[in-house]
Protein backbone atom coordinates (compact mmCIF):
# COMPACT_ATOMS: atom_id res chain seq x y z
CA UNK A 1 0.00 0.00 0.00
CA UNK A 2 1.08 3.15 -0.24
CA UNK A 3 0.33 6.08 2.49
CA UNK A 4 0.67 9.62 1.78
CA UNK A 5 0.24 12.14 5.08
CA UNK A 6 -2.01 14.96 3.79
CA UNK A 7 -2.55 16.46 6.96
CA UNK A 8 -0.32 15.73 10.12
CA UNK A 9 -1.28 19.00 12.23
CA UNK A 10 -3.89 19.16 15.02
CA UNK A 11 -6.94 21.32 15.21
CA UNK A 12 -5.58 24.84 14.18
CA UNK A 13 -2.45 23.30 11.86
CA UNK A 14 0.79 24.54 12.06
CA UNK A 15 0.95 27.51 10.87
CA UNK A 16 -1.29 28.24 12.98
CA UNK A 17 -4.19 31.27 11.40
CA UNK A 18 -3.30 35.06 13.22
CA UNK A 19 0.03 33.56 14.81
CA UNK A 20 3.40 34.87 14.86
CA UNK A 21 4.88 32.72 16.98
CA UNK A 22 8.88 31.05 16.72
CA UNK A 23 7.18 27.80 15.33
CA UNK A 24 4.86 29.40 13.08
CA UNK A 25 7.13 31.70 11.85
CA UNK A 26 9.74 28.82 10.82
CA UNK A 27 7.24 26.76 9.28
CA UNK A 28 6.48 29.64 7.08
CA UNK A 29 9.85 30.46 5.89
CA UNK A 30 10.68 26.94 5.04
CA UNK A 31 7.77 26.13 3.46
CA UNK A 32 5.87 23.78 5.88
CA UNK A 33 2.70 22.77 6.28
CA UNK A 34 0.67 20.76 9.24
CA UNK A 35 -2.90 21.10 7.88
CA UNK A 36 -5.72 19.46 10.08
CA UNK A 37 -5.12 15.19 10.17
CA UNK A 38 -5.70 13.21 7.21
CA UNK A 39 -4.39 10.11 5.96
CA UNK A 40 -4.66 9.16 1.94
CA UNK A 41 -3.93 4.80 1.85
CA UNK A 42 -3.88 3.61 -1.71
CA UNK A 43 -4.26 -0.38 -2.44
CA UNK A 44 -1.49 -0.25 -5.57
CA UNK A 45 -3.13 -3.52 -6.05
CA UNK A 46 -6.45 -2.79 -7.06
CA UNK A 47 -5.71 1.37 -7.46
CA UNK A 48 -8.31 1.92 -5.31
CA UNK A 49 -8.20 5.09 -2.06
CA UNK A 50 -9.54 5.05 1.34
CA UNK A 51 -9.09 8.26 3.11
CA UNK A 52 -8.54 8.15 6.58
CA UNK A 53 -10.43 10.98 8.64
CA UNK A 54 -11.79 14.21 6.23
CA UNK A 55 -10.03 17.15 6.98
CA UNK A 56 -11.76 20.37 6.63
CA UNK A 57 -8.34 21.20 4.45
CA UNK A 58 -9.53 18.49 2.41
CA UNK A 59 -9.66 20.99 -0.84
CA UNK A 60 -5.94 22.17 -0.01
CA UNK A 61 -4.72 18.52 0.26
CA UNK A 62 -6.08 17.17 -2.88
CA UNK A 63 -4.87 20.43 -4.72
CA UNK A 64 -1.38 19.89 -3.50
CA UNK A 65 -0.72 16.31 -3.06
CA UNK A 66 -0.30 13.69 -6.43
CA UNK A 67 -3.13 11.59 -5.27
CA UNK A 68 -6.71 10.80 -6.15
CA UNK A 69 -9.36 11.42 -4.66
CA UNK A 70 -10.82 8.65 -2.28
CA UNK A 71 -13.08 5.80 -3.19
CA UNK A 72 -13.98 5.44 0.33
CA UNK A 73 -13.22 7.40 3.73
CA UNK A 74 -13.18 6.40 7.48
CA UNK A 75 -14.31 8.45 10.42
CA UNK A 76 -12.37 8.12 13.61
CA UNK A 77 -14.22 10.14 15.93
CA UNK A 78 -16.67 13.06 15.62
CA UNK A 79 -14.46 16.95 16.09
CA UNK A 80 -14.62 18.86 13.39
CA UNK A 81 -10.89 18.82 12.87
CA UNK A 82 -11.61 14.87 11.45
CA UNK A 83 -14.97 15.22 10.24
CA UNK A 84 -15.74 18.81 8.34
CA UNK A 85 -14.20 17.88 5.12
CA UNK A 86 -16.83 15.47 4.46
CA UNK A 87 -18.90 18.31 2.82
CA UNK A 88 -16.29 18.40 0.10
CA UNK A 89 -18.28 15.35 -1.52
CA UNK A 90 -20.47 17.99 -3.25
CA UNK A 91 -20.40 18.45 -6.36
CA UNK A 92 -16.53 16.49 -6.11
CA UNK A 93 -17.78 13.11 -5.85
CA UNK A 94 -20.36 11.11 -7.42
CA UNK A 95 -20.03 8.64 -4.31
CA UNK A 96 -18.67 8.07 -1.23
CA UNK A 97 -19.07 5.20 1.21
CA UNK A 98 -17.98 6.67 4.81
CA UNK A 99 -17.04 3.70 7.10
CA UNK A 100 -16.82 4.33 11.06
CA UNK A 101 -17.91 2.67 14.37
CA UNK A 102 -21.63 1.84 15.62
CA UNK A 103 -20.79 1.64 19.06
CA UNK A 104 -23.35 3.91 20.82
CA UNK A 105 -21.02 6.78 22.72
CA UNK A 106 -22.44 7.34 26.10
CA UNK A 107 -22.12 10.88 26.33
CA UNK A 108 -23.69 11.94 23.12
CA UNK A 109 -26.01 8.99 22.52
CA UNK A 110 -25.17 8.23 19.24
CA UNK A 111 -22.53 6.11 17.19
CA UNK A 112 -19.69 7.70 15.20
CA UNK A 113 -21.75 6.63 12.54
CA UNK A 114 -25.07 7.68 13.48
CA UNK A 115 -23.20 11.29 14.08
CA UNK A 116 -21.55 11.19 10.33
CA UNK A 117 -25.38 10.27 8.89
CA UNK A 118 -26.94 13.11 10.91
CA UNK A 119 -24.74 15.73 10.36
CA UNK A 120 -24.52 14.98 6.36
CA UNK A 121 -27.78 13.65 5.35
CA UNK A 122 -28.50 16.55 3.19
CA UNK A 123 -25.67 14.75 1.17
CA UNK A 124 -26.84 11.85 -1.30
CA UNK A 125 -22.84 11.24 -2.36
CA UNK A 126 -22.16 10.34 1.00
CA UNK A 127 -23.52 6.72 2.82
CA UNK A 128 -22.66 5.83 6.20
CA UNK A 129 -21.39 2.11 7.04
CA UNK A 130 -21.28 1.26 11.02
CA UNK A 131 -18.74 -1.80 12.11
CA UNK A 132 -18.12 -3.26 15.33
CA UNK A 133 -14.70 -2.06 16.75
CA UNK A 134 -12.30 -5.02 16.63
CA UNK A 135 -14.20 -6.62 14.01
CA UNK A 136 -11.95 -6.57 10.52
CA UNK A 137 -14.11 -5.58 6.95
CA UNK A 138 -13.05 -4.88 3.79
CA UNK A 139 -12.53 -1.42 1.85
CA UNK A 140 -10.79 -0.80 -1.38
CA UNK A 141 -9.42 -4.13 -1.15
CA UNK A 142 -8.00 -3.60 2.01
CA UNK A 143 -8.35 -5.47 5.80
CA UNK A 144 -9.22 -2.57 7.97
CA UNK A 145 -10.60 -2.69 12.17
CA UNK A 146 -11.34 0.08 14.23
CA UNK A 147 -10.38 -0.15 17.77
CA UNK A 148 -11.46 1.57 20.61
CA UNK A 149 -8.41 4.04 21.91
CA UNK A 150 -8.99 7.02 25.18
CA UNK A 151 -10.05 10.18 23.91
CA UNK A 152 -12.12 11.90 26.73
CA UNK A 153 -15.11 13.17 26.89
CA UNK A 154 -15.82 11.21 23.28
CA UNK A 155 -15.83 7.74 22.07
CA UNK A 156 -12.64 7.48 19.22
CA UNK A 157 -10.99 4.56 17.86
CA UNK A 158 -7.36 3.96 15.74
CA UNK A 159 -7.18 2.08 12.83
CA UNK A 160 -5.83 -1.23 11.77
CA UNK A 161 -4.78 -1.42 8.08
CA UNK A 162 -3.57 -4.51 6.71
CA UNK A 163 -2.73 -5.81 2.72
CA UNK A 164 -1.70 -9.15 2.08
CA UNK A 165 2.45 -7.74 2.73
CA UNK A 166 1.77 -4.83 5.19
CA UNK A 167 0.15 -3.60 7.80
CA UNK A 168 -0.41 0.17 8.74
CA UNK A 169 -1.32 1.38 12.46
CA UNK A 170 -3.01 4.87 13.33
CA UNK A 171 -3.49 5.43 16.79
CA UNK A 172 -6.11 8.02 16.56
CA UNK A 173 -6.56 11.08 18.78
CA UNK A 174 -6.17 9.28 22.04
CA UNK A 175 -4.36 9.69 25.28
CA UNK A 176 -1.46 7.24 26.59
CA UNK A 177 -4.07 4.69 28.10
CA UNK A 178 -5.01 2.85 25.09
CA UNK A 179 -6.65 -0.68 26.14
CA UNK A 180 -4.81 -3.74 25.85
CA UNK A 181 -6.78 -5.36 23.30
CA UNK A 182 -6.42 -1.81 21.35
CA UNK A 183 -2.46 -1.92 21.86
CA UNK A 184 -2.31 -5.86 20.78
CA UNK A 185 -4.40 -5.11 17.65
CA UNK A 186 -2.33 -2.26 16.37
CA UNK A 187 0.72 -3.69 17.51
CA UNK A 188 3.70 -5.03 15.20
CA UNK A 189 2.85 -2.41 12.42
CA UNK A 190 5.40 -1.48 9.42
CA UNK A 191 4.36 1.99 9.76
CA UNK A 192 2.88 3.81 13.03
CA UNK A 193 0.90 7.19 12.83
CA UNK A 194 0.97 8.06 16.56
CA UNK A 195 -0.34 11.76 17.99
CA UNK A 196 1.65 13.33 19.65
CA UNK A 197 -0.04 16.67 20.22
CA UNK A 198 3.17 18.36 22.61
CA UNK A 199 6.32 17.22 24.28
CA UNK A 200 5.80 16.46 27.72
CA UNK A 201 7.47 19.46 29.02
CA UNK A 202 4.41 21.29 28.06
CA UNK A 203 2.16 19.88 30.43
CA UNK A 204 3.69 21.97 33.39
CA UNK A 205 2.09 24.58 32.04
CA UNK A 206 -1.27 23.11 31.66
CA UNK A 207 -4.18 23.23 34.24
CA UNK A 208 -5.02 19.50 34.03
CA UNK A 209 -0.65 18.80 33.97
CA UNK A 210 -0.21 15.35 32.57
CA UNK A 211 -1.11 12.09 33.42
CA UNK A 212 -0.17 8.42 32.56
CA UNK A 213 4.00 9.32 34.20
CA UNK A 214 6.26 6.72 33.05
CA UNK A 215 9.28 5.54 35.83
CA UNK A 216 10.97 9.17 35.69
CA UNK A 217 8.06 11.00 35.89
CA UNK A 218 7.60 12.19 32.32
CA UNK A 219 4.23 12.48 31.39
CA UNK A 220 3.07 10.04 28.45
CA UNK A 221 -0.75 11.87 28.32
CA UNK A 222 -1.09 15.89 27.80
CA UNK A 223 -3.81 16.79 30.21
CA UNK A 224 -6.67 14.11 29.41
CA UNK A 225 -7.10 13.55 25.98
CA UNK A 226 -3.61 13.53 23.76
CA UNK A 227 -0.57 11.65 23.72
CA UNK A 228 2.91 13.35 24.24
CA UNK A 229 5.36 13.60 22.62
CA UNK A 230 7.23 11.23 25.06
CA UNK A 231 4.26 8.97 25.30
CA UNK A 232 3.95 8.40 21.48
CA UNK A 233 7.68 6.97 21.47
CA UNK A 234 7.36 4.83 24.48
CA UNK A 235 3.82 3.25 22.65
CA UNK A 236 6.21 2.71 19.54
CA UNK A 237 8.72 0.96 21.00
CA UNK A 238 6.41 -0.74 23.09
CA UNK A 239 4.05 -1.89 19.57
CA UNK A 240 7.28 -2.67 18.21
CA UNK A 241 6.65 -0.36 15.08
CA UNK A 242 9.24 -0.51 12.58
CA UNK A 243 8.81 2.98 11.67
CA UNK A 244 6.97 5.77 13.71
CA UNK A 245 5.72 8.84 12.07
CA UNK A 246 4.55 11.64 14.77
CA UNK A 247 1.32 13.51 13.88
CA UNK A 248 -1.36 15.45 14.97
CA UNK A 249 1.00 17.84 16.68
CA UNK A 250 0.50 21.27 17.58
CA UNK A 251 2.16 24.64 17.08
CA UNK A 252 3.06 25.06 20.76
CA UNK A 253 6.44 22.67 20.02
CA UNK A 254 9.04 24.88 20.58
CA UNK A 255 10.88 26.46 17.53
CA UNK A 256 14.15 24.27 17.97
CA UNK A 257 11.97 20.41 18.31
CA UNK A 258 9.03 21.60 15.84
CA UNK A 259 10.93 19.75 13.04
CA UNK A 260 13.32 17.20 14.16
CA UNK A 261 12.69 13.71 13.81
CA UNK A 262 10.19 11.96 13.65
CA UNK A 263 7.84 14.65 13.49
CA UNK A 264 5.69 14.06 10.24
CA UNK A 265 4.72 17.14 7.94
CA UNK A 266 2.25 17.39 5.06
CA UNK A 267 3.23 15.33 2.42
CA UNK A 268 4.62 12.61 3.53
CA UNK A 269 4.70 9.31 1.34
CA UNK A 270 5.36 5.82 2.15
CA UNK A 271 5.74 2.58 0.40
CA UNK A 272 4.31 -0.45 2.58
Amino acid sequence: MEVTLLGTGDTTGTPTVGCDCETCTAARERGVERSRFSVHVRNERTDESLLIDCSPDFRHQFLTNDVALPDAALITHIHFDHVDGLGNAFRVLSDLPVHAANETDPKTGESVAEGVADRYDYLDQVTVHGHAPFESFEVCGLSVTLVPVEHPPLVCYGVVIESANAKLSITGDTNFGIPDESRARLADPDLLLAEAIVPASMCEGHPAGGDHYDEEGVPRTFATKHMTREGALALADELDASETRLVHTAHFYPVEEAFEEPLAVDGERYEL
